[in-house]
């Protein structure tokens, strides 16, 4: 993501109030401690209940990059082309090796990561025109859609939005990979102690301004269509808290735009309709995963401080019953649903392994 600053006000006297177009994320120097505060002052957003959308943080300009090329999303932070840091960057070179071509046979969608889908209806015209382009670009070849995490819902609700004749004319495959279908445990901890997503080098309190404010956060959340009403998701000294406490849940956070924010994004995908095209569903699993955030003891307060675990299976990131929500659709559309499971790769680890590389090679060239 990048920005453009034009503040009349700013957190710290050190922080810029104006600023030429930069890099603002993921830029790992701008989530150092000292600076931190400047950058998620810049990147929250402000939530209009009126309108029932966000806008960006008054003065800054928030701009995603590189839509249509690969290079936005192969690293995390492009000043780090480092593999800790990679991102798709291991599956588009292992891509041109085997023949495809950067910007013509292989492109990337990238969008901002802090809106849900009820916020992206620009988004979505561009997406169906990429795919369009690249259909034409490659001699009216139907394309295969390929997505990660909160992508994988991002393009469920695309693709459950599109005409079924589009859909059978420019989409060959749906290779979906760690989508969270019913929503992530780790959700919760954006809106209490908040989340560092293990690279931030910062505490997770300087992240929480961010993700308290984001729509993606809400969207997030355990659905009620994944978890029933006596399973408890949240435990404090005071009170336990369920898929059905959520107004209660924000109303102790005193975060009433957050849940506004749900009640606009819970909905989205919650009744999980099959996508009506090929579905390759694939993630890792056999991995301790949080099942429940414990806030109980002098160092887990509720709600500043991080809290203890109670874990189940998972890929780490997202429970195993939300991983598999894509199995949901097996008799529910006539086109194929394949699912693959890769047992010990974590949420993110999982696009950089040569098992997902050697799946992913076999569904391109049909030979299973």
């Amino acid at each position: 993501m990048d920005a453009v600053l034009n503040k009349t006000s700013v957190v710290h006297f050190f922080c810029r109030k104006e600023s030429r177009l930069y890099n603002i994320w993921i830029n790992i120097k701008e989530l150092l401690p000292a600076v931190i505060d400047c950058s998620i002052d810049n990147l929250r957003l402000v939530y209009d209940n009126v309108t029932r959308t966000t806008s960006n943080s008054p003065g800054a300009e928030i701009y995603i990059p590189g839509f249509g090329n690969t290079e936005t999303v192969e690293y995390l932070d492009p000043s780090l082309q480092i593999s800790v840091l990679g991102y798709f960057a291991d599956i588009v070179n292992s891509l041109t090796k085997w023949g495809y071509i950067r910007g013509q046979s292989v492109r990337a969608a990238p969008y901002d990561f802090r809106k849900a889908p009820n916020e992206m209806g620009v988004y979505f015209i561009k997406l169906k025109n990429l795919i369009e382009d690249t259909y034409i670009m490659n001699n009216n070849t139907p394309v295969v859609l390929l997505a990660h995490s909160l992508g994988g819902c991002v393009s469920l609700y695309f693709l459950n939005n599109q005409a079924q004749s589009w859909k059978d004319k420019y989409i060959s495959k749906y290779v979906t990979v760690s989508a969270p279908w019913g929503g992530t445990i780790k959700s919760l901890l954006l809106f209490t102690s908040g989340y560092t997503f293990d690279y931030v080098p910062s505490e997770p309190r300087h992240m929480r301004r961010l993700q308290r404010t984001m729509p993606s956060s809400a969207f997030l959340m355990p659905s009620d269509r994944f978890w029933t009403s006596d399973e408890v998701l949240v435990v404090t000294p005071f009170k336990n808290y369920t898929v059905n406490d959520y107004k209660e849940f924000f109303n102790d956070l005193d975060l009433d735009f957050a849940y506004q924010m749900r009640i606009d994004t819970g909905h989205l995908i919650r009744d999980l309709k099959p996508p009506g095209v090929d579905v390759y569903c694939v993630h890792g699993q056999d991995i301790p995963t949080p099942h429940m955030l414990v806030f109980d003891t002098d160092s887990h307060r509720w709600p500043d401080d991080p809290p203890r675990y109670v874990y189940g299976d998972g890929d780490e990131t997202v429970g195993v019953r939300s991983l598999t929500g894509c199995l949901r659709w097996v008799g529910q559309q006539k086109q194929e649903v394949n699912h693959q499971v890769f047992p010990k790769l974590k949420h993110l680890e999982i696009l950089s392994s040569e098992y997902l590389k050697d799946y992913l090679k076999s569904i391109l060239f049909n030979n299973n």
